[in-house]
């Protein structure tokens, strides 16, 4: 029985679980640029260790190391590589590093100093940052591991008492190796768990597209890593802004993404694109009014008209034609592997306006009307360009009325190619922003249709250096926060 209720349980759960309208997926062929650039900023982060002074007593003998620098870093091997479930790793083997510090001596009344040469080689640093979901949806690095070793080290030991740092290197080098991996995985803590993150906060989770409508693109679990992909589910629901907390059901089929050929692959369900019209058909955006319409259409019109319009006052037969567009119900979106089209329905009003009077309706008619889409990734805004497919008018209060607007066919749709799709794909072509970071765009992207929902594979490109974006967006007094904020050096150091 209790079997029974937990199988019960389960089931609930998954037939109430949200379906993602967005999925974006990053394969393991993005991971080579990713560490290139990653590794520039992290060469650079490495560079502002810094190295506690090393000062105690052998004896007689009392010695001060100080002002350590690290002058060179070369990171000569490095891999990064996905491992299940959430982590992304970092491994880097024989690295050495530069340094330079302040020696002082004192062996009873004889004194030296000065500075002096050192390197540290054999460098291995191995490094994970598991991703999860934040309260607010967000992709966030919530844990780094890290273990650091060096192998051995090299001071270049001169002077009035060359032979007495011969005696004491080992003693001092052995110091400073162990103060070095002390100070390793706080900076790649800090640069993790502070400074990655500050980049992940550019990612857009629920932000305006414009005037009327916005977009969630909240994570709907926690990322899935396996060895060759990093997963992402996101919600990819538009929503009106004048009605911030309504949230529409997903019941569109599911986008699959299977390739791994490219650098990273975005999936969009029918879904994310039927949220995007309820919302602007809720916002008001799908009516239009044109009150100066070309000659021809204005002279056709009032001879279809005519029975209607002589029966008017003189002021009113005069009066200028008004034709109204509205959409009597949120378009819908289409997605097939032949192609993606939006069909809509709108009524279709024809008055006379005469100045200071009421309005003379002279007929309503309503017009099906089918776009074909055509999707593209441009940088990282997702954009459409429209066409005309199908138009058709009909009455709907008799066939025979119906049969009367036959002659007015072409000029509407005439009217509708010329006048208002140029408005619809200025709008579209704008498009609306993919959740990448700030300075990561698309290139060489391919779009493909299936059953219900399209995937786009593309590569990405660094439009801006990571340290650039980074040092944009780092949060105020993070380098006194690194302090407080790092975990206990790695095991390894000790």
């Amino acid at each position: 029985m209790a079997l029974f209720g937990t199988l019960f349980l389960a089931l609930l759960a998954s037939a109430y679980a949200e379906l993602p309208g967005c999925k974006i997926r990053v394969t393991s062929k993005a991971l080579e640029l990713v560490k290139q650039e990653g590794m520039r900023f992290l060469e650079q982060e490495l560079e502002t260790i810094t190295i506690p002074d090393l000062r105690g007593k052998e004896g007689q003998l009392h010695y001060n190391i100080s002002e350590v620098k690290v002058t060179e870093l070369q990171l000569r091997s490095s891999e990064l590589h996905f491992q299940p479930k959430q982590e992304l790793i970092l491994q880097i083997t024989n690295a050495s590093l530069g340094l330079r510090f302040r020696r002082q001596l004192l062996y009873w009344f004889f004194y030296d100093g000065g500075y002096i040469n050192a390197s540290a080689e054999g460098v291995s640093i191995h490094t994970g940052l598991q991703l999860s979901q934040d309260p607010t949806g967000r992709m966030k690095v919530t844990n780094v591991s890290c273990q650091a070793f060096v192998s051995r080290m090299h001071v270049a030991f001169g002077g009035t008492f060359k032979r007495v740092y011969d005696f004491l290197s080992t003693f001092i080098i052995s110091g400073m190796r162990f103060l070095l991996n002390q100070q390793i995985c706080p900076v790649l803590y800090h640069s993790g768990m502070i400074l990655l993150n500050s980049l992940l906060d550019t990612v857009p989770v629920r932000s305006a597209v414009d005037k009327l409508v916005g977009i969630d693109y909240s994570l709907l679990k926690d990322p899935v890593v396996s060895t060759d992909n990093l997963d992402m589910e996101f919600r990819g629901a538009f929503f009106p802004l004048a009605e911030g907390n309504l949230s529409f059901i997903n019941q569109a089929v599911e986008p699959q993404l299977q390739e791994e050929e490219r650098m990273v692959y975005v999936a969009f369900s029918e879904f994310f694109f039927d949220s995007a019209l309820e919302s602007y058909f809720r916002a008001g955006a799908f009516r239009l009014s044109l009150e100066k319409l070309p000659k021809d259409l204005d002279v056709l019109l009032r001879a279809t008209f005519f029975g209607s319009i002589i029966l008017l006052t003189p002021a009113e037969i005069d009066s200028p034609l008004k034709l109204e567009l509205r959409a009597i119900a949120p378009p819908r979106c289409t997605i097939k592997p032949s192609g993606t089209t939006i069909s809509v329905t709108a009524s279709v009003t024809i008055s006379l306006a005469p100045p200071n009077l009421l309005e003379v309706q002279l007929s309503s008619m309503i017009m099906d009307v089918r776009l074909s889409a055509k999707m593209a990734l441009r940088g990282k805004a997702l954009r459409a360009q429209l066409e005309l497919a199908r138009f058709r008018i009909y009455s709907n209060q008799s066939a025979l009325e119906s049969l009367a607007l036959i002659p007015l066919q072409a000029p509407l749709k005439a009217l509708l190619q010329i006048g208002v799709m140029p408005m619809l794909n200025e709008r579209t072509w704008r498009g609306v922003q993919i959740p990448l970071p700030e300075g990561i765009t698309f290139v060489r992207e391919v779009v493909t249709n299936h059953a219900g929902f399209l995937t786009i594979g593309a590569d990405l490109h660094f439009a801006k250096g990571l340290r650039e974006v980074i040092e944009k967006n780092r949060p105020a007094n993070t380098r006194d926060a690194q302090a407080s904020s790092a975990p206990p050096p790695s095991s390894a150091a000790a």
